[in-house]
């Protein structure tokens, strides 16, 4: 591993910008039948929020856990609250949400 100093975290640190991480749940009508156009319109959303510059990340998850998925927004605490407030699938009660403010690195990514 490559050694890094202080000064140089402190150099990397100070280049950080703010971003939201949503962690999205299980919502009390998430098993109704009904509720799979709703996720579907969801991506969909999420699809347009990607196009738009406001959600960088998003990680569906996959497994029983409640946990649904994981997106990083480009966006306040407070921004991000509105806009999920009108997700298809928190209006429905197929999902629900935590806010969390972060500070990453502009220009990171997920690997190819």
């Amino acid at each position: 591993m490559p050694i890094i100093t202080d000064d140089e975290m402190h150099q990397m640190m100070s280049i950080t910008k703010p971003y939201t991480v949503v962690i999205l749940k299980t919502g009390p009508k998430y098993n109704e039948p009904e509720s799979r156009p709703i996720i579907w319109e969801h991506g969909r959303r999420n699809f347009e929020l990607r196009a738009q510059g406001l959600l960088s990340i998003v990680c569906p998850i996959r497994d029983d856990s409640g946990t649904t998925g994981i997106g990083v927004f480009n966006a306040t605490i407070e921004e991000t609250q509105k806009i999920m407030d009108e997700d298809p699938g928190v209006k429905a009660g197929v999902f629900v949400y935590e806010l969390h403010p972060s500070r990453s690195f502009a220009g990171d990514s997920l690997p190819s």
